[in-house]
């Protein structure tokens, strides 16, 4: 009897680690779709002279998250971001000690999965080297900019943030047509039920974004990438 007991004990124990697994699995997916929420409600809501302080208290919950998972892909994204968006409202010395310290979180977490959130660390990465000064002020980098984002292209070929940054990139480099196609590709982009916010927002950008694309095409006129985020594509949404 003691031996039938012991044999069942062993597959109970592992179903029973199993299943905690599962509820941590759970939680730190909730968690993790708590700060994309807080993030896209910060940027697109939040007013300008209150999103310094509230994108540090969202860098603070991801500090205190990375304590309980450390080494996570997805908060060394969020971290990045995060600090790379932060940097519009701090110095320039600040500002550029920020956008390095937010390459430096992409690489780590692109070597620990990077497919993780659909390949958003090569998104936020070539867009890093698209927008910022080149050496020997900053990284900015055209070349690996766009190698960074036909990267998460391959990795996520439908998706919003994939198809939308490459897109400024190519419009922003006097390339409307092609240009055109991408930001087709993102406004077509199915909605993530855990970011609708963000996505709808985005994909107001991309709209904006084919209509300079088709304008440009008409007129032969020349744009430039202004930055990461497309402030002021943001402000026309949100008046």
């Amino acid at each position: 009897m003691g031996y039938l007991l012991s044999r069942m004990q062993k597959p109970l124990t592992i179903a029973l680690l199993l299943l905690s697994f599962q509820l941590a699995a759970s939680d730190y997916t909730d968690a993790v779709t708590e700060i994309e929420r807080s993030w896209a409600k910060t940027y697109y809501s939040a007013d300008k002279g209150q999103q310094h302080y509230q994108y540090s208290q969202l860098l603070h919950r991801i500090n205190q998250m990375n304590s309980t998972y450390p080494d996570h892909a997805e908060l060394l994204i969020w971290q990045a971001i995060t600090l790379a968006t932060r940097a519009e409202q701090e110095s320039s010395f600040k500002a550029l000690s920020s956008i390095h310290r937010a390459k430096d979180l992409l690489i780590k977490a692109i070597s620990i999965n990077p497919k993780a959130m659909d390949g958003s660390a090569f998104v936020t990465l070539g867009s890093l080297y698209a927008m910022v000064p080149s050496w020997p002020i900053a990284f900015g980098n055209d070349p690996k900019a766009e190698q960074s984002l036909k990267k998460a292209l391959s990795i996520n070929p439908q998706g919003i943030d994939s198809n939308y940054f490459y897109g400024e990139f190519l419009l922003s480099h006097n390339q409307p047509t092609k240009a055109s196609h991408f930001f087709t590709k993102a406004i077509n982009a199915p909605i993530r039920k855990t970011q609708e916010f963000a996505d709808t927002q985005l994909k107001n950008e991309a709209k904006l974004g084919l209509a300079n694309a088709i304008a440009r095409k008409i007129s032969g006129k020349k744009g430039f990438f202004t930055d990461l985020f497309h402030s002021a594509v943001h402000a026309e949404i949100t008046q």
